[in-house]
């Protein structure tokens, strides 16, 4: 008579509990969350910031390589953020070497955009 063999069990795990799994993932969301967040500024920071953003739009209006009064200025913690549009594709590089050369500025962030012959674009 032919040997047989035993059929093979299957080992099954239990289903994940999903609940868990969805409470794990929402605590680490919220902690990742809350270390990413900054506190609000400080009267002084909010001080210093509008320093800077006063003399940023003095130095781009001072430049005579550029026409800079579409160009919106905003400082948060030393960081510069540009907006608004400029006339020339140079004039991007010029508004960002003016406002870095403020003392005070640890970053500049140019979301421009180039309005030129009724054309427009964002800079890059």
């Amino acid at each position: 008579m032919p040997r047989t063999t035993p059929p093979k069990q299957c080992l099954r795990t239990p289903p994940p509990n999903r609940l868990l799994l969805t409470l794990i993932a929402v605590a680490a969301a919220c902690g990742f969350i809350a270390c990413s967040s900054m506190p609000p500024r400080t009267p002084a920071e909010r001080a210093a910031d509008s320093q800077i953003a006063d003399e940023v739009e003095a130095t781009l209006a001072a430049d005579p390589d550029i026409y800079a009064r579409h160009i919106d200025i905003a400082v948060d913690r030393g960081v510069v953020h540009l907006g608004g549009y400029v006339w020339e594709p140079g004039d991007f590089q010029i508004a960002r070497r003016d406002a870095a050369s403020v003392p005070g500025v640890t970053a500049v962030i140019t979301q421009m955009e180039l309005k030129r012959a009724g054309t427009s674009g964002p800079s890059r």
